[in-house]
């Protein structure tokens, strides 16, 4: 049987029942952290059931301290729209030829946005970019005629939120090398989101269950009733 490093030996030793606040979570992570800048991730079980049109749980928030992550973002536009699109530092604007590269395989974007107009090019790639969950979305302010707003957004801090069939929303909330207090300023922006974004159709205890952890780290279970409204 091979030894346990120190670090796994510290991780093993941890209360796998115990719930933490936010700010001890994060403490626990700093002790236990890698060498390479960690991304901190959330994890949210909530009671929907997901294949229900009135239990989907989706939305776009901004994070207030960013991601700390480069954001890769397409734009669908012509003319004005598509100088606008490039000022503001999308990484890619086009129109036919950006679809045809996309059906060629080239889909290395975190983000896709569309002008109004641009939809009926954007339509022949549902099969393409929706199950990469990239299809553009007037509901999540992706399909509009303020490409550059939409730009700004998604590269400053801007994260879409989506529950996966299982009743669970998993995104990163920032890096091990951000403060304390961005960490957690992120953490909260997100949850009051999810939790402003309670379907109609969700009964009894929305948000059951939330960790926190790190690319390498333990996963904390975090008190729900550490989220107004949860």
């Amino acid at each position: 049987m091979a030894k346990l490093t120190k670090k796994q030996k510290a991780v093993a030793e941890l209360d796998r029942e115990k719930f933490y606040s936010v700010d001890e979570a994060i403490a626990t992570l700093r002790e236990h952290k890698s060498k390479f800048d960690e991304t901190v991730e959330i994890a949210i079980n909530l009671g929907v059931d997901p294949r229900h049109a009135d239990q989907m749980v989706r939305g776009m928030v901004s994070l207030p301290s960013g991601t700390g992550k480069n954001v890769k973002v397409a734009v669908f536009a012509k003319g004005d729209n598509a100088e606008k699109a490039t000022a503001a530092g999308a990484d890619k604007v086009g129109a036919e030829d950006l679809m045809e590269d996309m059906q060629a395989g080239n889909l290395d974007y975190d983000r896709v946005i569309a002008t109004p107009d641009m939809m009926g090019v954007v339509g022949r790639l549902g099969k393409v970019l929706g199950p990469k969950g990239l299809m553009p979305n007037p509901k999540l302010g992706t399909v509009t005629p303020n490409v550059e707003q939409a730009v700004k957004d998604a590269k400053g801090g801007q994260v879409e939120f989506r529950v996966e069939k299982m009743g669970i929303i998993h995104t990163g909330i920032g890096k091990m090398s951000f403060k304390d207090e961005d960490i957690k300023a992120n953490f909260e922006a997100l949850t009051q989101a999810i939790v402003k974004a309670k379907p109609s159709g969700a009964k009894g205890k929305y948000v059951k269950k939330i960790s926190l952890t790190s690319t390498m780290g333990p996963g904390l279970k975090i008190d729900t009733a550490e989220v107004e409204g949860a």
